[in-house]
């Protein structure tokens, strides 16, 4: 049963009247949310070894997100998928992928969608959230490549874009190996609709 829960949280942009609300992803947020991320990312997204790591799997509970503009529409995402790390098989979340419509580019949605994800991602009692990125955008949240050289993705990637933020501190000590995929898997019927 997936979970919907409507805590809507209104952003302003530039002072103004809220432009966009962040709530929980819906069943009925499927297809708008794939049709964004096609357009932010092109097909090429299909084929990330994040994406290995997330095929068949459902994100991790209470942490799939959405942004929506005045009318309703998707105007962002973002998820949060549960994985184990390489050897020790410690807990940690991957986050991914965060996208916003590119005719909305710069207008705060992502770093509004992150800092939403972080934070319930804390309060729901998660260690530590890795992603594949540009450390330049996500060190304003945090993010490094300081602890993740013991650690490896599934399939091509480059090294250097790995990158962590603890939120409980020291959770990344002494982890290596490479990321496995973990948490609840898709039911046959999810699977047909996210093919």
């Amino acid at each position: 049963m997936e979970m919907s829960f409507e805590m809507e949280m209104p952003v302003e942009i530039g002072g103004h009247a809220p432009a966009f609300g962040m709530v929980a992803e819906a069943a009925a947020d499927v297809a708008a949310r794939e049709a964004l991320l096609d357009r932010a990312m092109g097909p090429k997204r299909r084929k990330k070894s994040s994406e290995k790591l997330r095929r068949g799997r459902r994100p991790s509970e209470g942490l799939a997100f959405v942004a929506r503009d005045a009318l309703g529409g998707v105007a962002g995402t973002v998820r949060l998928w549960d994985v184990r790390l390489g050897e020790g098989g410690a807990a940690a979340l991957l986050l991914g992928p965060l996208a916003v419509d590119p005719s909305l580019k710069n207008a705060g949605i992502g770093s509004a969608l992150m800092r939403h994800a972080i934070a319930e991602a804390a309060r729901l009692g998660h260690a530590a959230i890795l992603l594949v990125g540009d450390a330049p955008y996500y060190a304003r949240f945090g993010f490094s490549a300081e602890k993740t050289g013991s650690l490896a993705m599934p399939g091509p990637y480059e090294r250097h874009r790995l990158l962590a933020l603890e939120l409980v501190e020291g959770a990344l000590d002494g982890v290596h190996g490479t990321l496995k995929a973990a948490g609840r898997k898709l039911k046959a019927q999810e699977l047909i609709s996210a093919a």
